[in-house]
């Protein structure tokens, strides 16, 4: 008896143990790229540093000076400007694209590698390609006004009006592809059986959408409408390529304005409240869609 028991228990030590050791290697690289930084950054936002030597505790003096920052203000707007602009219209091309393409038959391959050949494109490759584009001298603006539409010769990058909305426009190219290829991923889940049983009771195109498509494809709009929130709070590398959040703070976001802080002024503690921000706002969108999803059962 005590054999069994014995064997019973090296069994379930086995269970145990194996799955551990298996994630160890992650969790210990999680821990070193990821909660150790955090960690340190959040230490950081409540002292004075430049980046070298040691940092002096100044408690939340960071986080007053934060309070009356003008320049975070704006840059905070336009993080909120840019995030509206992000859950609309590529949201809704990427849906739309994935409808067209769901109904491409044979083609659909084809179609699904062309919208998700510019996801894969360096931002730095496809920033300096839109630069080119947005030149003011030989770019698309020009080239518009010489083949009669003057109006269209505007300083997209150049304007304060523009910058921040060109920049967008610009993103926009690379990013909606990745969202036709995960909506179109889902639409592929769903059992055509929905569809041909609806057909039979007469269902039009609209109905088949609203009553079985949508529906079976919320979970996965629902995801993506949370991560699309928080990818805009940690907006930065394109914005900076482009612009750098100018010109004069047109196109300053809370990214771009944490940067010059920490490693052109070095003011790596003021920096690192800034990102203590981020991550705050982030943490309410993401704690507010668990709460609404335990609360409604399916968001």
């Amino acid at each position: 008896m005590r054999t069994e028991e014995k064997r019973k228990r090296i069994v379930h030590f086995r269970k145990t143990l194996i799955p551990i050791l298996f994630i160890l290697p992650a969790l210990a690289l999680n821990i070193l790229v990821v909660l150790g930084p955090s960690l340190a950054n959040f230490y950081f936002a409540f002292t004075k540093w430049s980046g070298l030597g040691m940092p002096k505790f100044v408690g939340l003096a960071n986080f007053s000076r934060l309070i009356h920052d003008e320049i975070f203000y704006i840059a905070l707007s336009h993080n909120i400007r840019w995030t509206i602009i992000y859950v609309t219209i590529p949201i809704v091309m990427g849906f739309l694209g994935a409808l067209l393409v769901a109904r491409a038959g044979r083609c659909k391959v084809i179609f699904r590698t062309i919208f998700f050949v510019p996801v894969i494109i360096a931002p730095v490759v496809y920033g300096q390609l839109w630069k080119n584009i947005y030149h003011p001298h030989k770019g698309i603006g020009v080239w518009l006004a010489q083949h009669g539409l003057p109006w269209a010769n505007l300083k997209f990058l150049g304007d304060t009006r523009f910058s921040l909305y060109s920049i967008a426009f610009a993103d926009n190219w690379h990013w909606w592809g990745f969202l036709v290829v995960v909506f179109l991923a889902a639409m592929q889940q769903i059992d055509p059986a929905f569809y041909e049983s609806a057909r039979v009771e007469g269902a039009n195109r609209w109905q088949e959408f609203w009553y079985i498509t949508l529906p079976l494809v919320k979970p996965t709009l629902t995801f993506m409408l949370l991560m699309t929130v928080v990818w805009s709070f940690l907006a930065f590398d394109i914005i900076y390529i482009m612009t750098g959040g100018g010109p004069g703070y047109s196109s300053e976001v809370l990214g771009t304005y944490l940067y010059k802080r920490a490693f052109t002024t070095f003011e790596a503690g003021y920096g690192a409240s800034i990102g203590v921000m981020i991550a705050a706002f982030c943490s309410i969108f993401i704690f507010t869609f668990i709460f609404l999803r335990k609360k409604g059962g399916e968001i």
